[in-house]
């Protein structure tokens, strides 16, 4: 079967899941708050911008899950995807999966945002599938490390070959959907890419190449 493959961030959501978490500890009061939402704000840049460095940002990121219990961590991420997720959610993202569904497609996200965060995303997107940066989980608690690479610009193309090995599956027929310019290797790999509310440089990217260009954002 195709596979339809989404990010997530600013593609399936109308924002970033990563960035919306640091500001639920802030207002949580879980991590100092001027501090860090000065760092939540400049890492969002540089991402934005396509010049993030991944493992400053991960030590950033995940810092928050290795201080504290698993079960303080679990009830605040579900009063976080109830406060800031599901007022983002987009009914035409809604309705794209559905298609892909219909059609028989293989549904999966593949995020460069840590798989704490997303995975019940996914799972209130109704695509079972997930390739997320893996934080490292040992006896119960977080390390603040990360399992294997994360899947975030080159590593996203890794992560999905090694997702594929094994399964049948192939990029026989794909689409892939991202809102960043960040995702050019993904959108490489595939026969369909598809710029969904692009920024600047993907869209003149995606207009160069003749990608398609979608809006999945009410109005």
């Amino acid at each position: 079967m195709p596979l339809a493959i989404f990010d997530l961030d600013n593609t399936l959501i109308a924002g970033d899941s990563d960035y919306l978490w640091g500001r639920y500890l802030i207002e949580r009061g879980v991590v100092d708050g001027d501090a860090y939402e000065a760092a939540n704000q400049r890492f969002y840049e540089d991402y934005r911008e396509g010049r993030l460095d991944i493992a400053a940002f991960l030590r950033f990121a995940l810092r928050p899950l290795r201080e504290h219990s698993l079960a303080d961590l679990l009830a605040w991420r579900a009063e976080f995807v109830e406060r800031f997720i599901d007022p983002i959610m987009l009914p035409a993202a809604d309705a794209l999966i559905e298609r892909h569904r219909d059609a028989g497609d293989t549904l999966l996200i593949v995020t460069a945002t840590n798989a704490f965060v997303t995975a019940p995303i996914a799972e209130r997107l109704g695509i079972a599938h997930l390739i997320a940066t893996e934080p490292e989980l040992v006896d119960g608690r977080y390390t603040g490390e990360v399992i294997g690479m994360p899947a975030f610009r080159d590593g996203k193309v890794e992560r999905l070959r090694a997702w594929l090995e094994g399964r049948d599956e192939s990029l026989a027929g794909s689409h892939f959907y991202s809102d960043s310019i960040n995702d050019v290797p993904l959108l490489e790999q595939v026969e369909h890419p598809v710029a969904v509310d692009p920024d600047e440089r993907l869209s003149a990217l995606a207009t160069a190449r003749g990608w398609p260009i979608l809006s999945l954002r009410d109005g």
